[in-house]
C-alpha cells in the first residue's frame, strides 16, 4: 500500500457512501412532495398519512447525507490539498453558492414543512416540501458544476500553476454540467420511486397487514415515479453518453471494451473478458450494428479504440503517462449500470400493468412482491456504477488534460496517517449504515398508525396557558 492508493481508496469510499444518500433524499423528498400535493388537491386522509410516513424516512435519508458531506469535504482538505490549491479559485464559487445558497434554502424550508404543520394553509406547507425538493436539485447542480469542470474544464486560465476562473457563465454553461446534471437528478426521481415501492411491496408481503390499502397505493406511486425517472435515465444518458465520444473517447471505449478502431457498422460487446496487459480479447459476446446504433442513432459509424486515443494523448500531453483506464472496472460497471436500468424499466412498466384495478395480480402474487421490493436496492447499484464510470473513466486525470491524480494528493500525509483515517471512517460509515437501516426498519414496522396516534394525541392536547389546564 502506497500513500496514493490509500488517498485514492478512502475517496472512493467517502464518496460512495455519501452518493448513497444523494439520490435517496431528492429522490424521496419528490415522491412525499407529490403525495402531499395529492392531500392538497383530493383531501383524502390516507395521502396525508403517507406524506407523513414516507417524510419520516425522507428525514433519516437527509440527517445521514448530511453527516457524509462533512466526512466528504473533510477528506479533500486532509489528503488532496495541492488539488485543493490548484482548483479553489474554480471550487471556490459553486461551493460557495451551494452552502449559502442551496443547502441554506433547502434546510430552510425542511424546517418549515416540519414544524408547521398546524400553523399554516395545507397548500404553504405543501409549498415548504417542494421548496425542499427544488433546493436539493439546486444543491446538486452546482456540485455537479465543480465536477463538469474535472470532466470538461471551461471559463478558465492557468496562471502561476493554478486553474483561475475567467468566466462564470461559461463555467455554468458547461454541457457536460447540464448532460450530468439531468442524468443524476433522473436517476434520483428513478430511486425515489422504487425506494417507496420497494418498502411498500415488504410491507404487503406481510398477510395480516391492516393497512394493505395504504400500501398498495404508495407502492403504485412509486413505480408511477420510477417509471417515469427510468425513461428519463435513458435519455440523458444517452446524450451523456454521445457527448463523451468527442469530449472523453478514451473513457467511452473503455466503456465499451473496444481497443482498436471498431468495424463499421460496430457492434455492441455484451460479454467482454480482456486481458489489460496484453489487451486481448478472451472472450466476447457481440451483437451487430447495435454500437453504431446506441452511439451515433444510425446503423452505422466506428468508434476509435484507446489504442488510437493513447497514442494521441501521448503526443499531445507527454508519454511520460499511461492513459489506459481501469478497462474492467469500466465495461463492467457501465454494462451493469445499462442491465439493472433496463430491468428497472422493464419492473416500473410490468408492475403498473399487474397493479391496475382490472387485474391487481401484483397484489396476490408473493413471488412478484418480492421482485419489486429486492428492487429496492438496484438504484443503488445504477448509482454507484454509474459513479465509478464518471469518476475512474478520466483517469489518470483528477481535472482532464490538466491534473493528474499524482500531483493532487497531500504532500504531508504518510501511509500511518491515511490508513488510520481509512479504518475510523469505515467504521463510522458501517456504524451510520447499521443506524439508517435500523431506523428504516423500525419505521416500516411502526407502520403509518403510529403518525396517526401521534397526530390524534396532540389534537388532543390541552393549551398548558389555557385556564382549563389548571382545572
Amino acid at each position: 500500500m502506497n500513500i496514493l492508493d490509500l488517498a485514492r481508496f478512502q475517496f472512493g469510499m467517502t464518496t460512495i457512501f455519501h452518493f448513497f444518500f444523494v439520490p435517496f433524499s431528492i429522490g424521496t423528498g419528490l415522491v412525499v412532495a407529490i403525495m402531499e400535493t395529492m392531500w392538497v388537491r383530493t383531501k383524502d386522509r390516507l395521502y396525508l398519512r403517507m406524506t407523513k410516513f414516507w417524510g419520516n424516512i425522507f428525514l433519516l435519508s437527509f440527517a445521514v447525507g448530511v453527516v457524509t458531506g462533512i466526512i466528504q469535504e473533510f477528506q479533500f482538505g486532509m489528503n488532496w490539498s495541492d488539488y485543493s490549491r490548484f482548483m479553489g479559485d474554480i471550487f471556490g464559487a459553486p461551493l460557495a453558492i451551494e452552502a449559502l445558497l442551496a443547502f441554506f434554502m433547502e434546510s430552510t424550508f425542511l424546517g418549515l414543512w416540519i414544524f408547521t404543520w398546524k400553523m399554516v394553509k395545507p397548500w404553504l406547507h405543501n409549498l415548504f416540501m417542494w421548496l425542499v425538493t427544488a433546493a436539493s436539485m439546486l444543491s446538486a447542480f452546482w456540485i455537479i458544476t465543480a465536477n463538469a469542470f474535472m470532466q470538461h474544464p471551461t471559463g478558465y486560465a492557468i496562471k502561476n500553476g493554478r486553474a483561475v476562473m475567467t468566466s462564470f457563465p461559461k463555467l455554468i454553461a458547461n454541457t457536460q454540467a447540464w448532460y450530468e446534471f439531468s442524468h443524476v437528478i433522473a436517476g434520483a426521481i428513478a430511486m425515489g420511486g422504487f425506494l417507496i415501492a420497494g418498502m411498500a411491496a415488504f410491507k404487503l408481503l406481510n398477510k395480516q397487514l391492516k393497512e394493505k390499502d395504504f400500501f398498495k397505493r404508495s407502492l403504485k406511486l412509486g413505480l408511477v415515479v420510477g417509471l417515469v425517472g427510468s425513461i428519463a435515465v435513458f435519455a440523458a444518458g444517452d446524450r451523456q453518453m454521445s457527448a463523451l465520444i468527442k469530449d472523453q473517447p478514451m473513457k467511452f471505449a473503455a466503456t465499451e471494451g473496444e481497443f482498436k478502431n471498431s468495424p463499421d457498422p460496430a457492434p455492441w460487446k455484451l460479454i467482454d473478458v480482456i486481458d489489460p496487459v496484453t489487451h486481448e480479447e478472451k472472450f466476447t459476446i457481440e451483437i451487430p450494428y447495435m454500437l453504431s446504433l446506441l452511439s451515433f442513432h444510425k446503423p452505422y459509424g466506428s468508434i476509435e479504440g484507446m489504442d488510437s486515443v493513447n497514442k494521441k494523448l501521448q503526443a499531445k500531453y507527454g508519454d511520460q503517462n499511461n492513459y489506459y483506464p481501469p478497462i474492467n472496472t469500466l465495461f463492467l460497471s457501465f454494462h451493469l449500470m445499462a442491465l439493472f436500468g433496463m430491468a428497472m424499466l422493464g419492473v416500473a412498466v410490468l408492475g403498473l400493468f399487474f397493479a391496475r384495478k382490472k387485474s391487481q395480480l401484483l397484489f396476490r402474487q408473493k413471488w412478484m412482491l418480492w421482485i419489486v421490493g429486492l428492487f429496492t436496492f438496484v438504484p443503488f447499484i445504477t448509482n454507484t456504477t454509474g459513479w465509478l464510470v464518471t469518476e475512474l473513466g478520466r483517469y489518470p486525470w483528477t481535472v482532464y488534460g490538466l491534473f493528474t491524480i499524482k500531483q493532487s494528493v497531500s504532500p504531508n500525509v504518510s501511509v500511518g496517517s491515511l490508513l488510520t483515517s481509512n479504518i475510523i471512517y469505515f467504521l463510522l460509515f458501517t456504524f451510520l449504515a447499521i443506524v439508517m437501516v435500523s431506523l428504516v426498519v423500525k419505521e416500516l414496522k411502526k407502520g403509518p398508525d403510529a403518525d396517526e396516534e401521534s397526530t390524534l394525541s396532540s389534537e388532543q392536547e390541552v393549551d398548558p396557558f389555557n385556564k382549563e389546564a389548571f382545572e
